[in-house]
């Protein structure tokens, strides 16, 4: 099991909040996130996502990764 810590941009409320983690955590491989404002830490199996993969959804989601 992997762990990434991401600083997410453009995130300002509980709201950004709960649809990055949805998004993070529909993800097939991710088993657990811890999201706050402008931060993300994400567990994944990298058999089954890649760290890339995981920032693609985060940004399809209307955010950045900084």
């Amino acid at each position: 099991m992997n762990e990434i810590s991401l600083t997410i941009g453009g995130m300002s409320c509980g709201h950004c909040v709960m649809r990055v983690k949805k998004a993070i955590e529909g993800l097939s491989g991710v088993s657990s996130s811890d999201v706050n404002v402008g931060s993300a830490t994400v567990q994944y199996d990298e058999a089954k996502i890649s760290k890339e993969d995981i920032v693609s959804t985060i940004e399809k989601a209307g955010y950045t990764i900084k």
